[in-house]
């Protein structure tokens, strides 16, 4: 009785965002708009976001299952078969598949950078490592895969690159190894460098020296992915700006890879995406729902940032939410665990939010 309920209420979603544009239709020959799924997702063991996720979306991106933790667990073992559903998904929806990621300083285990006896590997065993893994994972969905975050977050807050075992023990050229690593494997994908807060400015000049060196070494980078972990002031509509105009002088696309609007307090400034950071406490205004003031900010939030990204459609590849619906959403659990936190189009119950509306809006004064 519960599963057909479940049925029911999928059916019921489906139809009622039948009757409405969808967000691919709406922005189709200005950009591609997607959405972040998790394994129940895209095993459709989830109905309702699954029937939202084929209606609405034409690229997903994976939450977990690509990331080196889960799919090369142990130094002998590779563990497909999370992602080669993911990728089964992506082709039955006829999905702009993206992959995500290659290298990274979180969510990838110890032993990637120790030799046998725990100890340090050297920079040349660690290359090895890293060539190995890329050109294993990226071979494997050649040509199913259309796009890799190569490089996640790299940079610090000031511009500067991050002390990880990446920089530690192979150096600077890390990013370029990557990078050419994962064109040798697929040369016709497209490469992408994805980070958070690059609204800011140092960091943002930290990134375009980033893909100028990797330019200047040979490297096609298809797209910068601004993460765009938002909120409701931050950033300014001149950042968001000049941060486009910043990585289109370079001559790269842009895609706003990880997208949603927070509407809860913060305790810190800017739009850090840091997964080790934590927040103690923490303010949880909204349990019992968004009060109507709340939800038409969000909506205008959403409109003058999605407005921008029409107004700049010549340089955008795609939006990808990061998240289906409200109860999908990871800001619920960061910075601070457990609250209710409200920052994509879809509620909870999988109904459109003013926000969708908003964001529709945009792509009719296009």
């Amino acid at each position: 009785m519960f599963t057909k309920l479940i049925t029911l209420c999928a059916i019921l979603t489906t139809s009622a965002l039948a009757q409405q544009p969808s967000l691919k239709d709406a922005f189709q020959g200005l950009f591609r708009v997607g959405a972040a799924v998790n394994q129940r997702q895209f095993e459709e063991k989830d109905p309702r976001a699954a029937g939202i996720i084929g209606a609405q979306f034409n690229t997903i991106s994976p939450e977990n299952v690509m990331k080196w933790e889960v799919i090369h667990p142990r130094v002998d073992a590779y563990n497909f078969g999370p992602a080669d559903e993911y990728v089964a998904f992506g082709q039955k929806y006829q999905m702009f598949i993206v992959g995500h990621n290659l290298v990274w300083h979180s969510q990838v285990p110890r032993w990637v950078f120790q030799d046998d006896k725990g100890a340090p590997l050297t920079r040349d065993a660690l290359l090895a490592r890293m060539k190995e893994h890329i050109t294993t994972v990226v071979t494997r969905y050649k040509g199913k895969i259309g796009g890799w975050d190569v490089v996640n977050e790299a940079l610090n807050e000031d511009g500067t690159l991050r002390k990880s075992q990446w920089l530690n023990i192979i150096g600077e050229d890390y990013l370029v190894k990557a990078f050419q690593y994962a064109h040798e494997a697929d040369p016709n994908c497209e490469l992408y460098y994805n980070d958070y807060s690059i609204e800011n400015e140092a960091k943002r000049k930290g990134a375009v020296d980033l893909i100028k060196n990797l330019q200047s070494a040979g490297v096609k980078v298809a797209a910068m992915g601004l993460q765009g972990h938002d909120s409701l002031d931050w950033p300014t509509l001149q950042q968001q700006e000049d941060t486009i105009d910043a990585f289109a002088a370079l001559g790269v696309k842009i895609a706003i890879s990880e997208f949603d609007v927070d509407v809860l307090p913060r305790a810190g400034r800017g739009n850090s995406a840091d997964v080790s950071a934590t927040s103690a406490g923490g303010a949880n205004p909204y349990v019992n729902g968004l009060p109507d003031d709340i939800q038409q900010a969000l909506a205008r939030r959403y409109a003058d940032l999605f407005a921008i990204f029409v107004k700049h459609a010549a340089v955008m590849s795609r939006v990808t939410f990061w998240g289906v619906t409200d109860g999908d959403s990871w800001k619920n659990d960061f910075p601070v665990r457990g609250r209710t936190n409200y920052p994509l189009l879809f509620d909870r119950d999988g109904k459109l939010k003013p926000a969708f509306h908003a964001v529709i809006q945009t792509a009719r004064k296009k």
